[in-house]
């Protein structure tokens, strides 16, 4: 019996490295509005998705600011599920209800 096949089989067997994980982007209002939340600590009121310069885009999400008289403008990168920019703006009225 050739020995070779036997010393490859280590090599097969034997991981490669940690696993990775798996990103997935943004994909709703919701999310992107949770990630400005927690970046900021204020309440979000409004989402909507823009462009960014790369390829998946991002979100823009208006933060209120209780209790402060400018709110948050913020982009959240679609890929690194991050606030990608902060803008400091006139604060948004605060939404009706608490989700």
């Amino acid at each position: 019996m050739p020995l070779a096949p036997l010393l490859l089989v280590p090599a097969l067997v034997a991981p490669s490295g940690p696993p990775r994980a798996v990103t997935v982007p943004v994909r709703t209002a919701r999310e992107a509005k949770a990630i400005a939340e927690r970046d900021t600590g204020g309440i979000a009121v409004s989402a909507r998705c823009v462009p960014l310069n790369g390829a998946t885009g991002g979100w823009q999400v208006d933060v209120h600011m209780p209790g402060e008289a400018r709110g948050w403008r913020c982009i959240v990168d679609n890929d690194t599920h991050r606030v990608f920019m902060k803008t400091r703006i006139a604060n948004p009225s605060p939404p009706r209800t608490r989700r």
